[in-house]
């Protein structure tokens, strides 16, 4: 691994004040007794996991020293000292490490898979480098906004292999965003040393590549973090632009104690304890007078007494009591929606593409912090024109182009979300939305369950079958999102609820993806309200009345259904989801009552498809009612083909009107 040069630490106070280099010991000092005591805890069997940074102290307190209070910093499992030089409460630390209910996650987490928005810290998930991408989003809002201010991500050497790493820098040198990524480069990935990680000599070289500027610094001298980070700090303030920042330092301990140090040579564990940043900042302080043992003797009883009485409330605090409606309802923000109606009866003629745009200009009006971001979306208007004109009226700053990299930028919407903005983010097909996969399942869906923080993020989907796009352009993924907890699924088919459900999805502030079928763009025609109005998400509507049997649909299928019911001349009833999470179960119940068949038609595959949810549901709860087998009609459990013969034997129009056919005889 790159090392520094010298064996001993060499410090340079520079203008630094007696008072500041005694500030900066105690903060030092604090995240490694904590540390120690933690360690003693889980030999006792008192905690059952701990993931410790010591010998790493001096990067997450120099860095956090040198910050405005008000700045947000992402860290990682090894960054005790950020949450300490915040003054988080230490007993509310203690606790959250014990899974109790006085820490920030009611027991739903551990470690430091949590945020404080008092204290402007935003913790980890487990996947390590999305949340890089969540620092840009909050170094937008600081530029959209005139603030001057920067935020500060935390990664390790083995996170800069992951593609969030990437996209995250090149998204933030593109936009030029004030954001400053730490690398805390300890020689191990768990047990891969960083010869296998990468081939460049130091990490702070890759910024090169994305037009960024990048430094190596001795990450275990604490005056050297400080002073480099406050520098920096000021000029990128003024002067917006990324920073990638790699700190060389050591993982004294295992990458969890369980793991161990045997794989780590020894002479390589005894050089870097030479390097101890707390016993060498010590050491420097007592021999330039600025500390006295006396005094170092004090602060240690202090901060003893602290980290007791602390593990004291922490220890006494009560556990989670598992409260099921609670747990439940804490999954989305709680958001009571206000279903809004035209002001006037001045309506005009538009096509289902014409209405997402129209609600897309309407909400940008009405919410000044909404900010759009997706591929091609700016001068060109996207693919699909929906946002041509946009750039003109609301500037690009507002309506952003975006690398192709949809990782990053979902994480960025989740950033501006975190600093009381709106995002939308257009996937140019939803087929696309694989890349941002992670972000959404992970960071969109479980914020608000695991730490009470909503994500005000809409993702839009073009999506579906019947324009020959083929395997890759023409996916029905609705069910991957409908299965997580934490997302609202919305699927309009008509050009009134397009337009009505996309502003409903903008006033709620919990992740919506928003599904737009490609082949209604420009096939659907109505004439609808030219004033802003808003159709409630979670409601079913009765598409069309019938006696004899219910189609339950969503989408395309709703005029699939239309087609053979009418060429049948069937009594039957069409109902239209146009929320598949959440589910309308009222609506679907009343209409089965009523008709006493079901059959469920989706154009997905038909294996796990939200149909067979469904399926189960009126099954187990209607079957008194059922006059017959609950029936689906799906699409091939295949990938959807490109020629026309294939992709119509693949979609399910043509066996619908036989399975129709099937339950009203049976």
């Amino acid at each position: 691994m790159p090392t520094i040069t010298q064996s001993n630490i060499i410090y340079q106070r520079g203008n630094l004040s007696n008072a500041e280099l005694l500030a900066l010991h105690q903060h030092l000092l604090r995240p490694r007794m904590i540390e120690e005591k933690m360690l003693i805890l889980l030999r006792q069997g008192k905690i059952s996991k701990w993931f410790s940074g010591i010998g790493q102290e001096a990067i997450s307190v120099g860095v956090t020293m040198a910050l405005q209070a008000d700045e947000f910093l992402f860290p990682l499992h090894r960054n005790l000292g950020v949450f300490t030089v915040r003054q988080v409460p230490l007993e509310r630390l203690f606790a959250q490490w014990q899974g109790k209910m006085l820490g920030f996650t009611k027991g739903r987490d551990r470690s430091f898979h949590f945020g404080t928005m008092e204290h402007h810290i935003v913790g980890m998930i487990s996947h390590l480098g999305p949340q890089l991408a969540l620092a840009n989003g909050v170094a937008l809002a600081h530029l959209l906004a005139g603030e001057q201010k920067l935020s500060v991500a935390f990664t390790g050497d083995g996170g800069t292999s992951e593609g969030d790493f990437h996209e995250a820098l090149n998204v933030a040198a593109v936009w030029q965003l004030p954001v400053i990524f730490v690398i805390e480069n300890n020689g191990y990935g768990l047990s891969t040393p960083t010869q296998e990680q990468y081939r460049c000599q130091f990490l702070s070289e890759r910024a090169k590549g994305y037009g960024m500027e990048g430094i190596t610094i001795d990450g275990n001298n604490i005056l050297e973090v400080y002073q480099t980070v406050k520098d920096w700090g000021e000029k990128i303030r003024t002067n917006p632009q990324p920073l990638l920042l790699e700190c060389l330092t050591f993982r004294m301990r295992g990458h969890e104690e369980a793991s161990g140090t045997k794989y780590v040579p020894q002479n390589l564990m005894d050089e870097w304890a030479a390097k101890d940043p707390v016993k060498n900042f010590e050491q420097y302080l007592l021999e330039e007078e600025v500390l006295t043992e006396k005094a170092l003797t004090l602060l240690r009883k202090e901060i003893k007494e602290e980290i007791e009485q602390g593990l004291e409330i922490a220890f006494a605090s009560s556990d989670p009591v598992a409260d099921t409606e609670i747990e439940l309802a804490d999954v989305f923000k709680p958001f009571q929606a206000i279903t809004t109606l035209p002001k006037t009866g001045n309506k005009s003629e538009k096509r289902f593409v014409d209405a997402i745009s129209d609600g897309l200009r309407q909400a940008m009006q009405r919410h000044e912090k909404l900010v759009l971001m997706g591929q091609d979306i700016a001068e060109y208007g996207g693919v699909f024109k929906i946002t041509d004109g946009f750039v003109k009226e609301f500037g690009k700053a507002r309506v952003r182009n975006t690398p192709l990299c949809e990782s990053a930028i979902i994480g960025a919407g989740l950033g501006l979300s975190l600093k009381g903005w709106k995002a939308m983010v257009e996937m140019q097909f939803a087929d696309f939305v694989s890349c941002g996969f992670n972000q959404i399942v992970n960071n969109l869906a479980k914020l608000h369950y695991r730490w009470g923080q909503n994500a005000d993020v809409v993702v839009r989907m073009p999506t579906g079958a019947g324009v020959g796009a083929g395997p890759f352009h023409s996916q029905s993924n609705e069910a991957w999102f409908a299965h997580v907890a934490g997302l609202k699924v919305v699927y309009p088919s008509s050009v009134y609820d397009a337009k009505g459900l996309l502003l409903a999805s903008f006033e709620d502030p919990n992740p919506v993806i928003f599904f737009e079928h490609k082949a209604l763009y420009r096939k659907l025609i109505d004439q609808i309200p030219d004033d802003y109005y808003t159709v409630p998400i979670g409601v079913a509507k009765v598409a069309r009345e019938g006696s004899k049997a219910s189609i339950i649909t969503y989408g395309a299928g709703v005029h699939w259904a239309k087609e053979v019911v009418e060429k049948l001349q069937a009594d039957v009833e069409i109902i239209d989801l146009r929320t598949l999470q959440p589910l309308d179960y009222a609506t679907l119940e009343a209409s089965v009552k009523k008709t006493h068949k079901a059959l469920i038609l989706h154009e997905d595959n038909l294996f796990a498809g939200i149909g067979g949810e469904i399926a189960a549901h009126l099954s187990e709860h209607l079957f008194e009612y059922l006059d017959a087998p609950v029936l689906r009609v799906a699409s091939l459990d295949t990938p959807i083909p490109m020629a026309k013969s294939l992709e119509d034997n693949f979609l399910p129009l043509k066996r619908l009107e036989e399975k129709l056919g099937q339950l009203l005889e049976y």
